[in-house]
Parts: structure tokens; C-alpha cells; sequence
């Protein structure tokens, strides 16, 4: 069993890249500043945009079932019921509350989501909630 995390816990960490040219998109209806944003129009598809995207987090956390980490759902109702802060958990400076026992694997992702801006955490936060029930 333990093979089989680190190995999950490698092929995701193999698997996310950092894009390393952005093309700025003038959008009439809003537009952000930074990465990823300007190819958005809501905090929610900007947050599904990096989740399934660079952010690589599909590959462990789908909307409905669990597969490496916990669903999309359960995330988001613990995170509601327990007044959790996804923000800073994704930036490494809090524990977690959702499925401890898997915290190793995702703590390999966590250089992926410090990178990010405050605003694609937020989005990310948002996509998550999005999908609360």
C-alpha cells in the first residue's frame, strides 16, 4: 500500500508542469491581472480552469467520489462545518481536516499551489465550495 501512494504521489508530482509563457486575453467583462486569470470570466471556472489544469488536482480529487484524496464534496462540507480555511491550507500553514491519513501525498503538491497567486487559491476555494450540496 505504501508503494502505491508514493508511487501516486510521484506520478502527480511528475505530471504538473508550470506553463512557462502566458498570453494576456483582454476580455470586455472582466479581467485579472495575473497567470491564469484573464482566461477566466468568474472565480469559479478560473478556479475549475487551474484545478483541472496546472494546478493538476483532478488527478487526485474528483467532484463526486473519492479516488487518492477526498471528493470535491467532502472537502467542501468539511471545510463549511469545521469553518476551515482552504486558502491556507493550500498554502502549507495549516493542518489537515478532511483525511489526514493522505496529507503525505498531498503535501508533495503543496510547491505547486505556494506558487500561486492569493486570487487562483480564492478561485480554487471557490470551484471547491461550488460544489457543496
Amino acid at each position: 500500500m505504501k508503494k502505491l501512494l508514493f508511487l501516486s504521489a510521484v506520478l502527480a508530482l511528475t505530471s504538473c508542469k508550470k506553463e512557462a509563457t502566458e498570453t494576456p486575453v483582454q476580455d470586455q467583462t472582466e479581467t485579472y491581472s495575473e497567470g491564469h486569470s484573464a482566461e477566466a470570466k468568474t472565480p469559479e471556472a478560473l478556479g475549475k480552469q487551474i484545478f483541472e489544469g496546472q494546478g493538476n488536482c483532478v488527478s487526485c480529487h474528483q467532484p463526486d467520489q473519492k479516488v487518492i484524496g477526498p471528493s470535491l464534496q467532502e472537502i467542501a462540507k468539511t471545510y463549511k462545518d469545521k469553518k476551515g480555511d482552504i486558502v491556507t491550507f493550500l498554502k502549507g500553514n495549516a493542518e489537515p481536516i478532511v483525511d489526514p491519513s493522505q496529507f503525505a501525498v498531498m503535501k508533495t503538491n503543496f510547491p505547486i499551489t505556494q506558487a500561486m497567486s492569493d486570487e487562483e487559491l480564492k478561485a480554487i476555494e471557490t470551484y471547491i465550495y461550488s460544489h457543496l450540496k
